[in-house]
């Protein structure tokens, strides 16, 4: 069996301005990054933003597990599978952080027969988008710090610095540091942090943003310190927005580049799933609506987290409206969330099944709450049984859901032909799309809503410090954004360790911040680790590269 380099390695791509044809780009509407990269001019939205849309597809999936579920190899199979059925698909995916190809998860491109390439330098440095994120976080907080060293005009006070310093590495020492050491010359000492590039707020401004401009004033909007008098001190209180705006001139353009069957493939920005939206960004999003027939996009983690931030966030934002969802599930990952370890999810075990296969019900209804027709993508693996499969197909057919057996892993577009005739059919059903709240709903009604009806909670426990956060929040006069939940991705619980579907569970809010710029207000259950650290073995130890310039162990 091929690894996934392996096939991507042998991959016959098409110059990318053979790609852009596909979509009626010309080459003087990209800029060249190679032959096989490019990036996308913003003369093209304004030449496309008043054309109708094509329809919007999101793929999403049951709760994660170590089984894998396979969202963006769905994602890239069902793209190319809409080509091959005879409609003009673009895919949208995030663009992989360098912290977990070096730490423990490897890449993020997809997989086997479904992959976008070129895949080495998708993984690493590729058009420097997320280089550019971090150099232009760093200018703020060394403006900051500055700020304080040359006098404080502001009054900023320095332990209610909430701007911290960023890296695309995973690197747990720099979790909590001092700065500022080593006399006067050298700054105010005080405590900080660094996390990781894609956890910082200037990606989730990147990635809502409807234009360079519309980036520049959520750059003003952004807080990164309160004064003594419990002031926030904005971005544009230290004048940064313009400098902040001209580091990412480059970054905000979207990314093309091709699967392994040649469909267009923008991967553009790639904000947390968990501090923030977890989505590709909205403007290539936007431009691939107009470009193409079906623009297939996905959503970070399960539906829980990425689908609902999906639609109440991104969709608000973005003017837009989804035709269907896909939810990407697997036996395997069913089994796991109905009590199954890892080592023995090869055999059959179908009380475990119907157990786990609750967990998928409730993302199928999660989705359904949203008025959108929903179709199954059960990635098949060879120990999968018809047993096993005709149960999931009842259970998802009971809630009005196609299912879909795909094999886009081992037989790319071809192997998720069915998968797109059903998306097909269910993009074309009416749609009544609708929010889950109302943003002038009070933070707790908001927060309460997502928990209790998307969770399945039966309450919200508030920790002192976020019914302090909260209140602080609404009387700054930002009560009205969207929430954007930080919990595990593992459970519907804020309890990694609770699989399936949980039931008489409640969540605990211990903190709520403000990310102004982005635009919503983030809502933490639990500990969200933004630093992540590197395992005992990390992915960086196998990763090397050839005499021959062939790079090997990334993936």
């Amino acid at each position: 069996m091929k690894s996934d380099i392996q096939i991507a390695q042998e991959a016959k791509m098409l110059p990318i301005v053979e790609v852009a044809k596909k979509i009626g780009l010309t080459e003087d509407d990209l800029e060249l990054y190679g032959k096989y990269k490019a990036k996308v001019s913003l003369d093209v939205w304004e030449r496309v933003k008043d054309k109708p849309c094509g329809k919007l597809i999101l793929v999403t999936a049951i709760n994660p597990t170590p089984a894998g579920e396979g969202k963006t190899t769905t994602t890239v199979g069902l793209g190319q599978a809409l080509n091959r059925v005879g409609k003009t698909a673009i895919i949208a995916l995030r663009e992989p952080s360098l912290g977990p190809s070096f730490g423990v998860k490897g890449g993020a491109a997809g997989g086997g027969y479904s992959q976008v390439v070129p895949m080495e330098d998708i993984n690493l440095h590729f058009t420097g988008d997320i280089h550019a994120v971090s150099t232009a976080h760093n200018l703020l907080a060394a403006l900051i710090d500055n700020h304080l060293h040359q006098g404080n005009e502001l009054n900023i006070d320095p332990r209610q610095i909430i701007w911290r310093r960023v890296v695309d590495l995973n690197d747990r020492a720099l979790r909590n540091v001092i700065i500022g050491l080593g006399g006067k010359a050298n700054g105010v000492p005080r405590e900080t942090g660094f996390d990781i590039s894609v956890a910082s707020e200037i990606m989730a401004c990147l990635c809502l943003a409807k234009d360079l401009m519309d980036l520049k004033e959520r750059f003003k909007r952004m807080i990164v310190a309160y004064t003594y008098d419990g002031k926030p001190v904005t971005a544009d209180d230290l004048k940064a927005a313009g400098s902040l705006a001209l580091l990412m001139k480059d970054a905000i353009k979207p990314n093309l580049v091709q699967t392994l069957e040649n469909t267009p493939a923008f991967i553009h920005g790639g904000p947390f799933a968990n501090i923030a939206h977890g989505t590709n960004s909205l403007m290539a999003t936007q431009m691939g609506l107009r470009l193409a027939d079906y623009m297939v996009t996905e959503a970070g983690f399960g539906a829980d987290l990425g689908a609902e931030k999906f639609f109440n966030i991104v969709c608000r934002y973005g003017n837009m409206k989804p035709d269907a969802v896909v939810i990407v599930a697997t036996i395997r990952a069913l089994k796991n969330h109905g009590g199954v370890p890892k080592d023995k999810l090869g055999e059959v075990n179908m009380e475990a099944l119907e157990k786990g296969v609750a967990n998928l019900e409730k993302q199928l209804e999660n989705v359904q709450k949203f008025g959108l027709p929903v179709v199954v993508a059960l990635n098949e693996f060879p120990t999968d049984t018809q047993e096993e499969v005709d149960l999931v197909v009842k259970k998802c057919n009971a809630l009005g859901a196609e299912v879909a057996v795909s094999q886009v892993w081992a037989k790319g577009g071809a192997g998720g032909e069915d998968l797109a005739r059903k998306v097909i059919a269910a993009a074309e059903k009416p749609s009544s799309f609708k929010f889950l709240y109302e943003l002038d709903m009070p933070i707790k009604a908001k927060i309460e809503k997502i928990a209790t009806e998307i969770y399945g909670a039966k309450g919200v426990i508030y920790a002192p410090k976020a019914e302090k956060d909260i209140a602080k929040i609404e009387e700054l006069g930002y009560g009205n954004l969207p929430i954007c939940m930080a919990k595990t991705q593992f459970s519907l619980s804020d309890n990694p360790n609770l699989k399936g579907r949980p039931t008489g569970f409640e969540i605990t809010i211990r903190e709520a911040k403000v990310s102004a710029g982005a635009g919503f207000i983030v809502a933490y259950a639990g500990e969200i680790m933004t630093m992540p650290g590197l395992p005992k073995v990390p992915a960086a130890e196998k990763i090397d590269i050839l005499p021959s310039g062939e790079i090997v162990g990334l993936f």
